[in-house]
């Protein structure tokens, strides 16, 4: 997928975004993050590693004068499958890659995504998800909770999630929204800053994820 350029002010995580493998997280708790610290299971047959050229993070999100979309992209991540089911893996996503697909895009808005205002990504340069939990609705469609992890920041999460296992190819595609200001992304954000008129920026953030996992 070819890159493009990020849009008008709003508010990318994930994010995150995808899943994520760990032990139980304190609501809230925030730590400094400087570097990856994600190991994988190479060579674990239970272990599907992530094709990050296959896998797309695609955000929507919206302020008053529209909506707008944009991608954010893997670095490394793996989900964990027993006996044909998701039960577990790791996703780190890059934030460093934030982009958009809006014509209204430069590089200074992109500039202002990472900055502390936003993402404060030269201080917490990956976001991660760790699911904890993984419940069938019905035939490959899940019901996914987890651990979401941005500027140092966890609280817990859950989406829904169809996954397909098949010739060794694991096959996820999940829908998750978020408020952003859990997560310590205020800014322009309405429930803190008065007066704000054609400035506001939505605090719900929707993404649409897409992983291709491989053994």
């Amino acid at each position: 997928m070819n890159k493009k350029l990020l849009t008008g002010y709003l508010i990318l995580i994930i994010a995150p975004l995808f899943f994520g493998c760990g032990g139980p997280v304190t609501k809230g708790n925030k730590n400094n993050v400087s570097a990856s610290s994600l190991s994988l299971h190479v060579g674990n047959e239970k272990y599907f590693i992530i094709d990050t050229k296959e896998t797309v993070v695609a955000w929507k999100g919206s302020s008053v004068e529209g909506a707008h979309t944009g991608y954010v992209y893997i670095s490394k991540g793996e989900l964990m499958i027993e006996n044909g089911q998701l039960m577990g893996g790791t996703v780190e996503v890059d934030m460093s890659t934030i982009e958009g697909d809006d014509h209204r895009s430069d590089n200074n808005l992109i500039k202002h995504l990472k900055d502390p205002d936003f993402f404060d990504v030269k201080k917490f340069p990956f976001s991660t998800i760790a699911i904890t939990r993984v419940e069938s609705t019905n035939n490959e469609n899940k019901t996914v909770t987890g651990n979401l992890t941005i500027k140092g920041i966890t609280h817990p999460i859950t989406f829904p999630a169809r996954i397909e296992v098949k010739s060794g190819i694991v096959k996820a595609n999940g829908k998750l929204v978020i408020d952003r200001t859990k997560w310590d992304v205020r800014y322009n954000s309405g429930k803190f800053y008065d007066n704000l008129a054609d400035k506001t920026i939505s605090d719900s953030i929707e993404f649409n994820i897409k992983i291709v996992a491989k053994k």
